[in-house]
């Protein structure tokens, strides 16, 4: 993970793929990320950015820690559909972040989507409000190598402990997602919606146990799986009933469950 800075669901069926591209997508110093909206935004909201927790440029939050409505003045470059850089955008806060049972970041920026799509022409993407399904093809679209990874969802984690961290019901990607150092924060886009369903996060790089970059999956029972070579994400469901009018972050609304400060 730390070089990554760098439920079960009914089987999906076949539907035709949509065209991902890279817009919408934003490349950080460290990281990958895009900017996103819920299905209830509205154009002249202040616009967000998703990315992972871990790529807070403050470092890691501990385990337990919530991040939320910081100050910040982080830059973003914002890609077309092409891969090249449109424009840089900027944070005016952290509205929220954590590592814990999930891994991500969402960023306030100082444009609304309005300003984004008259300016760039460049359209956020939309982050869907229900699980992904097991078998659902998806595209991790990293900003910052701009590299796009073509697999499926292998399933879910109950748990996946990393380092002193543990997240809830991550998705497993099948193989041919490799993801590599950089990667995190990348959405992951289900490629017959065109909607965010995951923030990319981390894998098990050689083997270990529970180490940095060495996840391993933790069933209901206790039963321990390493999956060396396997890449996981956050599911970002979750956002979306903790948003409200002005996209504004309110982990009191009906059906949130992120964690709180």
């Amino acid at each position: 993970m730390s070089r990554r800075t760098g439920r079960w669901a009914a089987t999906a069926p076949a539907v035709p793929a949509v065209a991902v591209t890279y817009a919408g997508t934003v490349a950080l110093s460290n990281c990958s990320g895009s900017v996103v909206r819920t299905p209830a935004s509205q154009p002249n909201d202040p616009a967000l950015v998703l990315s992972t927790g871990h790529c807070l440029e403050t470092g890691f939050p501990a385990a337990g820690e919530v991040v939320k409505d910081r100050p910040s003045t982080r830059s973003f470059a914002l890609l077309n559909a092409s891969g090249s850089e449109a424009a840089t955008l900027r944070a005016s806060k952290i509205s929220y972040a954590t590592m814990t049972d999930t891994d991500l970041s969402l960023y306030q920026l100082t444009t609304t989507y309005a300003q984004i799509q008259s300016q760039y022409g460049i359209a956020a993407l939309t982050l869907n409000d229900v699980l992904p399904a097991r078998g659902s093809a998806i595209k991790v679209v990293s900003g910052y190598w701009k590299r796009t990874y073509t697999c499926t969802v292998d399933g879910f984690a109950y748990r996946l402990k990393e380092g002193a961290w543990t997240w809830k019901d991550s998705v497993r990607y099948t193989s041919s997602c490799n993801t590599i150092g950089g990667t995190s924060g990348s959405p992951v886009i289900d490629t017959a919606s065109g909607e965010v369903v995951a923030v990319n996060n981390t894998g098990n790089e050689n083997g270990g146990r529970r180490t940095d970059n060495n996840p391993c999956e933790v069933d209901e029972s206790g039963r321990v799986t390493v999956r060396r070579g396997i890449n996981y994400a956050q599911q970002t469901y979750t956002v979306v009933p903790c948003t409200g009018p002005g996209n504004v972050i309110d982990l009191n609304r009906p059906g949130c469950v992120l964690p709180r400060p």
